[in-house]
């Protein structure tokens, strides 16, 4: 079987690229998407990086870029021409960039000339974002460097112009990136396998020039009230609060300006108030959603989730922003634009941004669109204390500060899945989530997102694949599943590689969709029920080898019946319920005969004599699998299992098995086969029958054998019987 891969390879110094001049072309890649088309060297992202803080003048320097990778050189090439090419802002592995490639290091060169009419200001060289350490040179004069792979920044290169800003002015980059896994890297990996993917090197955000008056706005800080607005700056500034064009408040900068009348900012309206902000003969413009999100108790005492005063419940897919022909970066503003108008069709009112921070245009478009944002910090997978901590903390920091003015995040997420967390601990971990609640009181806090919580911040976040589950009820923190479902479909024609994955295998389009109403119905029923707050689908499209997205990985098919996802994301399908009828470990150990020795044939039908197996208590693995209930160590490559259960003859139509599963596994019932699953799941699953087992089952009595096959890493399997009971909403 052909396997269609992307290559990382490895870029040595001084290397040629088949790119050169002005010749370029997407490098090979498994799949693309319709905007790639769009872009040439002409017409790279153009349009205005920053929209909340917004200028008449700037000049944008995306495009054709000289390219190189760089060694252990004394002196950079400065003037001199580099050997290849690349675009920017694509990062040098993406198709887009030209390159395909990954380098430890490289230079990146072009040259660019001033307007005349700048004369007189000071001229700013923007960086959306570079992974990972940047050093950029103006003439042969060092104007900055930084460390960091998804914060903007910005250096001053008045000084370094040559000739009073007039003539060619040469832009020199250095940017070197291994990819370790101490730095604050997200799923990016130079070996990409399941949920690791393709890494991002260089530059990858927007790079652009800015003239400014010596005094002029910095930093600006935007705090929405539900009735008003209160923005900071260094020094002090004139602010002027628009409906449309008309000026409805105004005031200075540092004291709360009330609007009157408010509109306030939600996912079903999300009103944009204009700010025009004055410094002197600086002139910004800018926006803000007048909203208020917070956890308090509903008229039952529940904790509950509230934007603007009333319950929400938010429900969204985990969002990973990568795309098959730029990586990291979107082809297009059009096509980033597309994945969020897809989330607001499908019903959805959130998402989460998961470890990595996107454009600023990003979070342009869920503050237009209406859409509420989880914001991961990218998580460092160093899982010892060390010097990472400092850089780690420092770009949490600048991730905080840097989207805090956009209405749509609601809430910061420091860890995931205790990725770094280790190192830090429970104390660690609270004194995180306490900074983060310090610089930004206005938003909430979820201190880590599955698995290892920490007893702070203002949510208890859970994972359940492909679930849903949730938390037990608390005090005061609000409970959240902030990942579930999972269900895979590959589509021919449309996958990064002819195998694709997912927590659960689906057979069909109509299957995925049936399966999906079925896991909202219960999510609602948590919610109604248990006090569940907001539930994160796993995810909006597919990732590379991963299928279990909403749509292909090129964007180009949407898996599942829109009309029928939208239903249910809003609440309006049945609510159901799992009603047990054989319990699984979790709720009561059974005992079971096993052996992990290959047995011999017939094991698993009706009269087979087990009499010489081993008596254990359910379930069987090994401690250390997350979220299992071990109570008979199981700890070599196999092991078959064999209990009668009682099922009662009411059931037999719907009855179906719930299973946890690490790894694949056959299940039987009397002799004839119940399911066969491959991969593995995090917590337990319901799976239908097949036809054999339905034909076999009958009332009373039934024989239920088990053959689990482990290849590595966690191990476990336990079985019970369930089935759905439509619930009152």
């Amino acid at each position: 079987m052909r396997i269609a891969v992307v290559l990382i390879v490895i870029c040595a110094a001084r290397i040629a690229f088949a790119a050169s001049g002005g010749d370029w072309k997407p490098a090979k890649s498994p799949l693309m998407t319709r905007w790639a088309k769009d872009v040439t060297p002409d017409h790279v992202l153009p349009e205005y990086p920053r929209p909340q803080m917004v200028r008449k003048d700037w000049l944008n320097l995306n495009g054709l870029w000289e390219f190189e990778g760089a060694g252990d050189e004394k002196e950079p090439p400065v003037g001199k021409t580099l050997s290849g090419t690349i675009l920017v802002p694509f990062c040098m592995e993406s198709a887009l960039s030209g390159v395909g490639k990954h380098c430890d290091a490289a230079w990146y060169r072009r040259t660019f000339t001033i307007p005349s009419d700048w004369k007189g200001k000071r001229i700013l060289l923007h960086f959306g974002a570079v992974d990972y350490a940047t050093s950029a040179q103006v003439n042969g004069q060092v104007v900055g460097k930084h460390v960091g792979g998804y914060d903007a920044f910005t250096f001053d290169i008045t000084d370094a112009l040559k000739e009073g800003g007039s003539g060619e002015q040469e832009l020199l980059v250095r940017v070197a990136d291994t990819t370790d896994p101490s730095q604050a890297r997200g799923k990016q990996t130079t070996e990409p396998k399941g949920i690791w993917y393709t890494p991002c090197s260089g530059i990858w955000q927007t790079v652009w020039l800015e003239p400014v008056a010596k005094e002029h706005v910095e930093d600006l800080k935007i705090v929405p009230e539900p009735d008003g607005v209160t923005l900071s700056v260094k020094g002090t500034a004139k602010v002027e609060v628009l409906d449309g064009e008309k000026v409805v408040a105004s005031g200075q900068t540092g004291t709360k300006i009330s609007v009157p009348n408010p509109k306030h900012w939600s996912p079903d309206g999300p009103f944009l108030y204009g700010l025009r902000i004055t410094q002197g003969d600086d002139v910004v413009e800018s926006y803000a959603g007048l909203r208020k999100i917070e956890v308090s108790p509903d008229e039952k005492g529940t904790p509950r989730i509230k934007l603007n005063g009333k319950e929400i419940m938010m429900i969204g897919p985990l969002d990973q922003g990568f795309w098959p022909d730029g990586i990291y970066t979107a082809p297009t503003d059009e096509a980033l634009k597309y994945d969020l108008e897809m989330t607001k069709k499908l019903g959805f009112n959130c998402l989460r941004k998961h470890v990595k921070v996107e454009p600023q245009r990003f979070y342009y478009w869920c503050d237009k669109l209406g859409l509420l944002v989880w914001q991961d910090m990218p998580s460092a997978l160093a899982n010892k204390p060390g010097d990472w901590q400092r850089q780690f903390e420092s770009e949490l920091k600048q991730l905080v500060e840097q989207h805090r003015n956009s209405p749509s995040v609601v809430m910061w997420v420091p860890f995931n899945e205790g990725w770094g967390q280790e190192a830090y601990g429970k104390e660690g971990t609270q004194r995180i989530a306490d900074m983060v609640k310090k610089l930004d009181p206005t938003r909430l806090v979820n201190n880590a997102s599955g698995w290892t919580d920490a007893e702070a911040g203002d949510v208890h976040d859970m994972h359940s694949y492909p679930g849903p589950s949730a938390p037990a009820v608390e005090k005061e923190r609000a409970i959240v599943l902030g990942e579930f479902g999972g269900l895979g479909l590959g589509i021919k024609g449309h996958m990064w590689e002819d195998k694709a994955w997912g927590y659960q295998n689906m057979a069909s389009e109509k299957d995925l969709t049936d399966r999906y109403e079925r896991l909202l119905g219960r999510l609602w029923e948590l919610h109604d029920h248990s006090g569940l707050c907001a539930g994160i689908y796993t995810q909006t499209e597919d990732v590379e080898s991963e299928s279990n997205g909403f749509m292909t990985y090129d964007r180009e098919v949407l898996k599942m019946d829109e009309s029928r996802v939208r239903r249910a994301n809003l609440g309006q399908g049945p609510r159901v319920v799992l009603q047990t009828l054989i319990k699984t470990a979790r709720e009561e150990p059974a005992e079971w005969k096993y052996t992990t020795e290959k047995p011999a044939d017939g094991w698993e039908k009706v009269g087979f004599d087990d009499s010489s197996w081993k008596s254990g208590k359910s379930g069987f693995g090994t401690a250390q699998t997350p979220n299992t209930s071990v109570n008979t160590t199981w700890n070599t490559p196999d092991i078959w299992l064999r209990r009668e259960v009682d099922l009662p003859a009411d059931a037999l139509n719907d009855v179906e098995m719930l299973v946890f599963h690490d790894e694949g596994c056959e299940i039987y019932l009397n002799g004839g086969l119940a399911g066969r699953l491959r991969n593995f799941s995090s917590d337990y699953v319901e799976q239908r029958l097949r036809e054999d087992a339905k034909k076999a089952i009958k009332p009373g009595r039934n024989v239920v054998a088990v053959h689990c096959h482990q290849t590595g890493g966690g191990q476990y399997i336990d079985v019970g019987f369930v089935r759905l009971v439509e619930a009152k909403k």
